[in-house]
């Protein structure tokens, strides 16, 4: 595999990655991803193989990067009014998106290439999720499980079920969340400075 530059941010480097996105994007649409490859990609983008095997190392690393983009939250996750119902419907939505066809194809395109940085970047934008609504829950006053339990114990088995067994159902998500929420060892926001001074 060709080395792989570190592109600066902005720039060239970011109207290129833009455009080679957009192609892969568009590809995908078209045709069957066995049939993509990188001469095709290029001529579409409008830049020189070289360039993208510069960039990327190879086509699946390519098609990770993309994925990756594609997996980033454009929107903050719904405020329902408390953090039980919050992790309930974000975690009910992440099952569903992430179990669709496009969303396996996702995982398959992350985890398929050999580099980890992508899988990471993937976890740091759930776990960012998660942090908001944990952040959201505690400033209501309310408790929330730890950020991690959160990951191991609802964000974890809704991906593995989805890569080695069925879909899991809005049903099994909540008893996920219910789980987490019981058993958990809770974070609970401190109390008031004043209930502190009296003590």
């Amino acid at each position: 595999m060709a080395a792989k530059e570190n592109p600066r941010p902005g720039g060239r480097s970011a109207r290129v990655q833009a455009s080679v996105h957009q192609a892969v994007r568009e590809l995908l649409a078209d045709m069957d991803r066995a049939d993509v490859t990188i001469p095709l990609i290029a001529t579409k983008a409008g830049v020189t193989p070289s360039t993208i095997y510069r960039r990327w190392g190879d086509l699946q690393e390519l098609l990770a990067d993309v994925a990756v983009e594609r997996l980033r939250p454009d929107m903050q996750p719904i405020d329902t009014g408390s953090g039980r119902s919050d992790l309930e419907a974000w975690a009910e939505q992440y099952a569903e998106e992430m179990s669709s066809g496009v969303g396996r194809e996702i995982i398959r395109d992350v985890l398929a290439a050999q580099d980890n940085a992508n899988a990471a970047k993937c976890c740091a934008f759930t776990r960012e999720q998660v942090e908001l609504l944990s952040d959201r829950a505690l400033a209501r006053g309310e408790s929330f499980p730890l950020v991690d339990s959160v990951m191991d114990q609802v964000v974890a088995p809704i991906i593995y079920r989805i890569l080695f067994g069925d879909e899991p159902t809005a049903e099994r998500v909540r008893g996920l969340v219910s789980g987490v929420m019981a058993k958990d060892a809770a974070v609970t926001p401190p109390p008031p400075a004043s209930e502190r001074k009296s003590a």
